[in-house]
């Protein structure tokens, strides 16, 4: 799971045979953005998951767990101690579960 959620997509589409306008078509965007977002220039937005998923015919969960992901790193990448902070995320993740 090193490659970017805009290099998924495009594995997606490629290995699909699927040409950039339909896939911009089918997710409403211009086929300038969905290149942009592939290449790693504009970000996915979380509304592009479901619909993802229902086009390739993949399990929800883990296209939302790539684009969550890669929205991590991308905030935490430039700063300082990013695998300390993850780990105590994880934490009050599992405590706040807890309280539920």
């Amino acid at each position: 799971m090193r490659q970017t959620f805009g290099e998924y997509i495009r594995e997606l589409r490629v290995g699909r045979q699927m040409p950039l306008r339909k896939l911009a078509a089918i997710l409403d965007i211009d086929q300038s953005t969905l290149s942009k977002i592939e290449r790693n220039e504009r970000k996915a937005v979380s509304e592009m998951i479901p619909i993802l998923a229902n086009t390739f015919n993949l399990d929800y969960k883990e296209v939302k767990v790539k684009f969550l992901s890669d929205n991590i790193v991308n905030y935490l990448y430039q700063e300082d101690f990013p695998l300390e902070a993850l780990k105590a995320a994880e934490q009050k993740i599992e405590y706040l579960n807890d309280q539920k």
